[in-house]
């Protein structure tokens, strides 16, 4: 059986390979000039590591490589090196104790794998013998309650929903009011990701985060924001998109399957050094683990 480092390789491996590719390439005993440094630069931003992450990462290497003949080994464990630098920082601890209940608003765009990370993480809890709630606050899909409710049933947590169309934050306030009154320790908050409409999302979330406060001034106590890899560039006009509309403490990065864009989490960290809490390869509960940046920027590196 595979552990989580092999399968974020296996994950990453078009990027890792196309990168790997690229510094053989360019490298190919070759003294590292100003040319060498922008094929290098070039071969970064094609792989969706995003333009300031990608200079930033080149000109740290320059500093110790430049006019040096180098390996294409050597190229990729100093790139590895400066970027698990960058990532370092953004590493997060998943705590749930300090609140009871503890909750955990969820935001992203339809699609990003909002719903299933959900599932995935109140799996993990109960299995730790949390007692989680899960609130169906994406009103306007169907679909997206009867996904929640199938991960409800999977994970042993309880589920609130409403009738379709009904105000979601009006459910907030009573699925709240319910949980508390249960003694759950975790209510996970599904929301809409309707951005093709960014005015009536942000006031549906900017009100749901009025109404939590009514019941818990201090909550939600984290509010994670779920990002698909496989967008590239869009992913970090989506942290920039919610980070405008509620308060976004926590990332999740999710589908770091079989993309070639695996280097978007560097440029999403240069631009929105927002701590990233769990990266997803796939479709199981096992497939999402804590982010590590080390294993990452060796993977990405194909090390």
């Amino acid at each position: 059986m595979i552990n989580f480092f092999q399968k974020l390789g296996l994950g990453l491996k078009k990027t890792s390979d196309k990168i790997s590719e690229g510094i053989k390439n360019i490298v190919n005993k070759r003294k590292v000039d100003k040319e060498v440094l922008e094929e290098l630069e070039d071969l970064l931003i094609t792989a969706d590591l995003g333009v300031k992450a990608s200079q930033d990462i080149i000109a740290a290497f320059s500093k110790t490589k430049f006019d040096k003949e180098v390996e294409d080994k050597e190229v990729k464990e100093t790139l590895a090196a400066q970027i698990a630098e960058l990532l370092k920082p953004l590493e997060a601890s998943f705590c749930v104790t300090q609140h009871k209940p503890y909750v955990i608003l969820m935001v992203g765009v339809n699609g990003a794998g909002k719903t299933t990370t959900i599932g995935k993480l109140a799996s993990k809890l109960t299995a730790q013998g949390k007692k989680v709630s899960f609130i169906a606050g994406d009103t306007f899909r169907a679909a997206a309650v009867e996904q929640l409710e199938a991960w409800a049933f999977r994970a042993s947590a309880h589920i609130i929903k409403g009738a379709p169309g009904a105000d979601a934050a009006g459910l907030c306030y009573d699925g709240l009011n319910a949980a508390i009154k249960r003694g759950d320790d975790v209510v996970f908050i599904d929301t809409a990701g309707r951005l093709q409409n960014k005015n009536g999302l942000m006031d549906e979330l900017k009100k749901v985060v009025r109404v939590i406060k009514k019941v818990l001034p201090d909550a939600p106590h984290l509010t994670l924001l779920t990002i698909d890899a496989t967008t590239g560039q869009n992913a970090v006009s989506q942290v920039a998109t919610f980070q405008e509309i509620v308060d976004v403490n926590g990332l999740v990065v999710t589908k770091l399957d079989g993309s070639a864009k695996g280097g978007i989490l560097a440029a999403v960290a240069k631009e929105y050094p927002v701590p990233v809490y769990f990266v997803g390869v796939g479709e199981k509960v096992e497939d999402l683990d804590v982010f590590k940046a080390d294993d990452y920027a060796k993977n990405l590196m194909g090390l």
